[in-house]
């Protein structure tokens, strides 16, 4: 499948090929929500979704995955490293990590900002001494970096009906929603990493703080106190998708199964958290496989109907090829941090 998906893509050289099979693996392997979804997306636009997720997916391993041993110094080295690589391989097209090669070969196809790079690289750094953050607001600035510009940068590749600049608002949102689903779900677990994603403010309006949550992880305990916390954080989410979902209809009509799919099951992980008693401290809530089942299927057939009106549509222009007039140089969801 993947040699099909680089045919149709048009990516001959053979240490491309390697690097976007390096990255559809991390995207097989970490992101199966994301990744299932993806498999909605027309062939030719498929390596690039990989190629957005495979870095997002390196970085973030880096501040979170390594070695438990390697101290927060070395980590930001590594990171370091990576966005001279980064910045050398979005400057001449080079890079000797798999992740960095398959990147600046698609945002140059796709003529994605790099500035949605930095500000990225920029939020993974602050994640190895941000611990936690006062306010809403605040934290709507990391997520900037981290969620939102990954929605900027799928933009170009998802392609869109409207200008681009009219679509980019609700793509960012989108990237956020996605985001704030897995900092609930992912509660207890960052916790464990020393960081806390929900506002102090928040918690505070209901009597909760870091110790509280920590007693909560180590007993297995719960209070109602963390409940009506993490209700509010679910509540500012959905309102956060509602703002996102306008922007579905301004997409290609052949990506809109694609990132539909990825709406309705991120959207799931808050169902699943509710239905578990907001037990995020506890155990990690999931989308059963059953419903991932039934979402995809529907995905499908919003795919084979979409198709089936592009060849019907007399007059439509084609899609912009990725190196386009209509894609090149133009501002402009691979995934959120964390999202699987």
């Amino acid at each position: 499948m993947t040699d099909r998906e680089l045919d149709a893509a048009g990516i001959g050289d053979p240490a491309l090929r390697a690097a976007y099979h390096h990255c559809r693996a991390l995207n097989a392997r970490h992101g199966k929500t994301y990744f299932l979804a993806t498999r909605l997306l027309p062939v030719e636009r498929r390596p690039a979704v990989h190629a957005l997720y495979g870095f997002a997916r390196w970085a973030d391993d880096i501040v979170d995955s390594l070695d438990p041993g390697v101290d927060t110094e070395r980590r930001g080295q590594v990171l370091g490293e990576l966005r001279r690589s980064l910045d050398r391989g979005l400057r001449d097209g080079h890079g000797r990590e798999p992740v960095v090669l398959a990147l600046a070969d698609t945002a140059r196809r796709y003529g994605i900002e790099h500035a949605h790079f930095r500000d990225f690289m920029s939020a993974m750094s602050a994640d190895l001494v941000v611990t936690d953050y006062a306010t809403y607001a605040d934290l709507r600035g990391y997520t900037h970096g981290s969620a939102a510009v990954i929605g900027l940068q799928m933009l170009p590749v998802l392609g869109t009906v409207v200008a681009r600049e009219e679509a980019a608002p609700y793509a960012a949102a989108l990237g956020v929603a996605f985001q704030l689903s897995n900092f609930l779900r992912d509660v207890g677990e960052d916790l464990d990493r020393g960081r806390v994603y929900l506002p102090a403010d928040l918690l505070a309006g209901h009597g909760v703080d870091r110790d509280l949550l920590r007693w909560s992880r180590d007993t297995g305990r719960h209070d109602r106190r963390i409940t009506g916390a993490l209700r509010e954080f679910e509540a500012l989410t959905r309102g956060v998708y509602r703002e996102a979902a306008p922007g579905l209809a301004m997409l290609d009509p052949v990506s809109r199964p694609c990132i539909r799919t990825a709406f309705v099951l991120y959207g799931g992980i808050l169902d699943a958290v509710a239905r578990d008693g907001y037990a995020v401290l506890h155990r990690r809530a999931a989308v059963g496989q059953r419903r991932r089942a039934a979402v995809a299927a529907d995905g499908l057939v919003r795919v084979f109907a979409a198709r089936l009106a592009a060849r019907r549509r007399p007059g439509r222009p084609a899609a912009p090829s990725p190196l386009s007039p209509a894609v090149r140089g133009t501002s402009c969801p691979p995934v959120a941090k964390g999202v699987a």
